[in-house]
This record gives structure tokens, C-alpha cells and sequence, in this order.
């Protein structure tokens, strides 16, 4: 009877908190179950009745794809039906639906294993830039000399949040950027990181919006005590996608909930242990990523306009899936080598991972909008490029793939942190 009782409360909790907004945790109450995590699931992810968004006007965009990939899909995007509107020897301009980006994503995935590959712009003024090779990044000298205050910061990091954030924003039927739960898992993403930095006046939260779509990046900063004026970016998209757009079955667990889920570890690090940086620290949960690098474009392209001194910028974006002999795989390709050489000496540094190298291609993840605006970016990875989460892009992206756990993704975090100690001092 207590069970039936007990059953029936936890039911009236959903119902009152609107639709689910995903699956929630499996509670056996026949063998004991921890409902405080089922409960905070069922409430954190509460969510209005559905709504429908307008979605994105159906308007033309313009989009720089690399011409080898464009050979190697072989016909299965219509490229060689469009004249190109402006070619270089290594990439070129098409002008395309807003509609078709999601579509091209899929092919870009399902032919070559890429997320996105291409970047997307509202003019073709702004993709022909694309075209011309990137700006050389100014990458500051980098050392390594901290190394009492990052052991004392490592020690307070645990896995056990990693899966909680991984499991709250995979619950979500999908974070599509046009979609309402994509808008929905931003706000949650803001709300919680905002909740974490309670009590650090340093510390604000904001959402950043962008013109044509509707779910919203966010970002967290933490002032700068003596250099508030440089700053150091750590990032991750939070979209997720699978065929069927807006209405798809898209959890990206891996990705990217679990890049996510690393960067606000370190949030929760750094609020917890007091650290207060010499520069300003930004950590940014990107929107649609998954359509050409939108969000990421769209930030760090105001970032280069209004002059910002960013000394140095790192992306997670699938950190959970070890398919690789490897720990972690840095990008070698349009990401600065003098960074990634420092990310190479802070595993071997303060971990006993082992380090690879691979390569991603064009516009594989936000570090490239980074890369083309001036500013030294790197992206460690989870595994050899193509031996990484096969899952990813379909509905199978949950956590129950890597177990449940986040053992993997907390090699992220750990990295994380040593990396923001050792660059915001």
C-alpha cells in the first residue's frame, strides 16, 4: 500500500510541474531507490505545456564548405546542382536555405562522421572571409608554475556532478536550436550555473542572443582580480541534433551534454575552493553549433569587433566516449600548436593520462570560430577522429552508452581546470 501511495505522490509531482521534458530515472521501489535524485530531475526538468516556436525564417544563408569534402559526399547534398558563389583552392561559398542546414548536417555526419563542417552566415560578404586564410593568433608564453594551487583545486573534483549535469540536459527530448526544448535546456543551463555562482558577487551569468534563431547561448564570467581585461574562453555547444530537426529524439549525452557537463565541474571547482582568477574567465555554452558553428560565429566575431584581449580559448565538445587506446586526443588541425603544446604538458603535468593527436578537418567544432577571428584556440578530444562515439547524431546518445557514468568526461574536467589555473594567473 505505502508503495502504491508512494508511486502515486512522485506522479502528482510531474503532473504538477507540466510536461517532462525526457525519460525520467527508473525508481525500483521495490529494492530502495534515492528519490532525492529522481525528484530533482523530475523538478529541475519541468517544463511549460509544449509550445510551439515560430521557427527560423526560411530564408537564404550562406554557407563555406571545403571543397574535398564536398567531392567526398559524391552528390548527396545537392552542391553540384548550385554554382558556387565564390571559390578558393580549398573551400567555397553556397547559397542555401536556412531550412537545409539540418539536413546537411545529417549527410555531413552519416558520409563523413563530422558534426557540422561547414559554417553557416547571413551574408555572403561574411562567408567569402571564410576563404581567406585566418589571421595569426598571438598566444602569450606560456608556463606552467602553479602547480599547488591546481592539485588543491583537483582534489575538490568529482565525477558524480559530471553525470548529474550529463543526465539533466540529455532528459530533454532534444536541444535543437530552433526547437523548444532547445530553448528550454538553455535556460535550464543558465539557471543552473547561475545557481552555482551564488554568493560570488565576481561571478555573473547572462544569456546571449542571437538574431535569427531562438535558443540562446549562455555565458558565465568570472571577473579578473588584477587583468580584468584579458580573458581566457572555455567552451562547449549545448544544441543537440538527429534527423527530424525540431521534433527529433536527440539527447546528446556525449555530445554535448558531457563538454557541458565538464566546463560546469569546473564551475563548481572554482565556487567552491574560492579561487578568484587574475583574468577574466568565460565559460560559454554555445548555440546551434550543429548548423554551422552559428553561436560560436556569431560570439566570437563580436568578441574580435569589439577589440577583446583574448589570450587564449579551449573547447570541449564530446568528452565521454573512450574509444581510443589514448585518454585524450588534441586537434591539430586549425587550432594553435603552441597551445595545444601547453595542453600537452598540463596532462603530463598534473595526470597520468595518455596524451594522442588527430585531426578533425573544417569547421569540425566552435574552436574554428575562434581560430578564423585571430585568437588561439584548442580542442581536446575524446578519441581518435573516427574512432569516437558512434552513437552521436541519433537517438542512441544517452549516457547508459558510456555506463551510466562519467568516468572519461572527468579527464575533461580535471583538464579544465588545470588549464584555467595555469593561463588566468
Amino acid at each position: 500500500m505505502k508503495k502504491i501511495k508512494l508511486a502515486g505522490i512522485l506522479t502528482g509531482v510531474l503532473l504538477a510541474c507540466g510536461a517532462y521534458a525526457g525519460t525520467p530515472p527508473e525508481v525500483k521501489f521495490d529494492q530502495g531507490a534515492d528519490l532525492s535524485q529522481f525528484l530533482r530531475s523530475a523538478v529541475d526538468q519541468a517544463i511549460p505545456p509544449p509550445a510551439r516556436l515560430a521557427p527560423e525564417p526560411d530564408k537564404p544563408v550562406w554557407i563555406s564548405v571545403f571543397n574535398e569534402d564536398i567531392k567526398q559526399l559524391d552528390g548527396k547534398f545537392s552542391f553540384k546542382d548550385r554554382e558556387a558563389m565564390i571559390q578558393s583552392q580549398s573551400a567555397s561559398v553556397f547559397k542555401v536555405n536556412a531550412s537545409e542546414l539540418g539536413s546537411l548536417s545529417e549527410i555531413m555526419h552519416r558520409k563523413l562522421h563530422k558534426c557540422g563542417g561547414f559554417f553557416t552566415h547571413s551574408s555572403p560578404e561574411s562567408a567569402a572571409k571564410d576563404l581567406s586564410p585566418a589571421p595569426a593568433a598571438a598566444a602569450p608564453a606560456y608556463t606552467i608554475d602553479r602547480r599547488d594551487q591546481v592539485l588543491a583545486l583537483l582534489k575538490l573534483s568529482e565525477e558524480k556532478g559530471i553525470t548529474d549535469t550529463i543526465t539533466s540536459l540529455s532528459a530533454y527530448k532534444n536541444r535543437y536550436y530552433t526547437s523548444q526544448t532547445g530553448v528550454d535546456s538553455a535556460k535550464w543551463l543558465q539557471a543552473y550555473w547561475s545557481k552555482l555562482a551564488a554568493g560570488r558577487s565576481d561571478i555573473s551569468v547572462e544569456a546571449y542572443k542571437h538574431a535569427n534563431w531562438a535558443q540562446q547561448s549562455v555565458i558565465l564570467t568570472v571577473k579578473g582580480t588584477a587583468e580584468p581585461q584579458n580573458i581566457v574562453v572555455l567552451g562547449g555547444h549545448l544544441d543537440s541534433i538527429s534527423r527530424g530537426g525540431d521534433s527529433a529524439d536527440a539527447h546528446g549525452a556525449d555530445d554535448n551534454a558531457s563538454g557541458i557537463a565538464a566546463l560546469t565541474e569546473a564551475i563548481r571547482v572554482i565556487v567552491a575552493s574560492g579561487y578568484r582568477p587574475s583574468k577574466t574567465l568565460k565559460f560559454m555554452g554555445y548555440a546551434a553549433e550543429e548548423v554551422g558553428l552559428r553561436g560560436s560565429q556569431d560570439i566570437a566575431g563580436a568578441f574580435k569587433r569589439d577589440g577583446a584581449q583574448v589570450e587564449g580559448v579551449i573547447q570541449f565538445d564530446m568528452t565521454n566516449f573512450n574509444g581510443s587506446a589514448e585518454d585524450i586526443f588534441l586537434i591539430a588541425d586549425n587550432t594553435n600548436a603552441a597551445q595545444n603544446a601547453f595542453l600537452g604538458g598540463l596532462v603530463k603535468a598534473y595526470t597520468d593520462y595518455r596524451l594522442g593527436e588527430t585531426k578533425c578537418g573544417y569547421a569540425c567544432s566552435d574552436h574554428a570560430s575562434w581560430t578564423k577571428n585571430g585568437y588561439a584556440a584548442s580542442f581536446p578530444f575524446e578519441s581518435k577522429f573516427g574512432e569516437d562515439n558512434p552513437n552521436i547524431h541519433t537517438p542512441k546518445d544517452t549516457l547508459a552508452q558510456s555506463g551510466g557514468r562519467s568516468l572519461h568526461a572527468f579527464k575533461f574536467a580535471k583538464l579544465a581546470i588545470a588549464y584555467l589555473v595555469e593561463t588566468a594567473k
